[in-house]
């Protein structure tokens, strides 16, 4: 069952939104799947990255996820678009479960429409947050 709080960083949310307008204006495609990344980004709580609370999913954090329905545990880093590698574990926020991890925390279970069906998720723990190392700030 999704939540309805999501924590987003402003630095975050500012790329996206440059990210959505770019990619909308030359991409039919995706643009479904933007208008959802959009509507993520409007319902969420959008902070300072120095208040971001250290167990929430931003960008270029590594995570690892249990897959409810297959017991599946995997450990994933959520990338913005150029920068995923599917042997690396770096899923895309464009990619419907990267679009589905963004701004949860840990212990929230999360369902999302996928190209195969609804997958349920729980975040089980975020090995790496940047915003957690003041050094990646400053």
């Amino acid at each position: 069952m999704r939540k309805d709080e999501i924590f987003i960083t402003r630095v975050d949310r500012d790329k996206l939104v440059f990210i959505i307008e770019k990619t909308f204006s030359r991409n039919h495609e995706d643009r479904f799947l933007l208008k959802k990344l959009e509507d993520e980004l409007k319902r969420a709580h959008i902070v300072d990255p120095r208040e971001i609370p250290p167990d929430v999913i931003t960008m270029n954090s590594k995570v690892c996820i249990k897959d409810l329905d297959t017991g599946e545990e995997e450990e994933v880093v959520l990338v913005f678009p150029g920068r995923a590698n599917f042997e690396e574990g770096k899923i895309s926020v464009l990619a419907p479960v990267g679009m589905a991890l963004l701004g949860y925390r840990v212990g929230d279970v999360i369902e999302w429409e996928m190209p195969r069906g609804i997958r349920r998720l729980k975040v089980k723990k975020v090995l790496y947050q940047p915003e957690s190392c003041s050094e990646d700030l400053d």
